[in-house]
């Protein structure tokens, strides 16, 4: 196991990945499957595109359910592991551990019969842009954590909201 230029041996004992190179060891490296910050920024900017969009969509008329669910599709992993998403403004319900949980939140009554009563539509609100402004941006092998603040800005009123956040992305 290798994290930051170290790896634990078979016997438990700790050695620098230097030091196994030095013992005639290969250490195959591969990136095919490490995030980027780059990657980050831009799941950051995806996401923050498809709450607007959806937003939009519903203040047109458009199918807002069926972007909606489209961008939960691609933007969580529900598919592929446990998605640990805790919605900012939820008391009663506060985990979502399931894609129809998350569809809820999102746009609220129109969910139908996965909707959950606390949710009022987050992205439906609508907004005219979300900003990211990360603090940090941790990445790690095949994940990445961010961490700051993002800001809403409200499409009726141009009000903008601050909050805090913090993402984990796997690729």
């Amino acid at each position: 196991l290798a994290r930051s230029g170290h790896a634990i041996v078979m016997d438990g004992t700790h050695k620098s990945l230097q030091e196994l190179k030095d013992a005639g060891m290969v250490i195959k490296q591969n990136n095919r499957h490490t995030i980027t910050e780059n990657e980050v920024l831009a799941a950051q900017r995806a996401w923050a595109d498809g709450v607007v969009a959806v937003g939009k969509a519903y203040m047109e008329g458009g199918d807002y359910k069926a972007l909606a669910t489209a961008a939960a599709s691609q933007l969580y992993a529900y598919d592929y592991d446990p998605v640990l998403f805790k919605p900012t403004r939820c008391v009663d319900k506060q985990f979502r551990p399931t894609p129809l949980d998350a569809l809820s939140y999102f746009i609220g009554e129109a969910a139908g019969d996965c909707h959950i009563s606390e949710d009022g539509g987050f992205a439906i609100q609508p907004w005219s842009d979300v900003r990211f402004n990360n603090h940090a941006i941790n990445v790690q092998g095949n994940t990445g954590i961010a961490m700051g603040n993002y800001f809403f800005t409200d499409a009726k009123t141009g009000q903008v909201s601050k909050v805090e956040y913090t993402f984990g992305y796997r690729k």
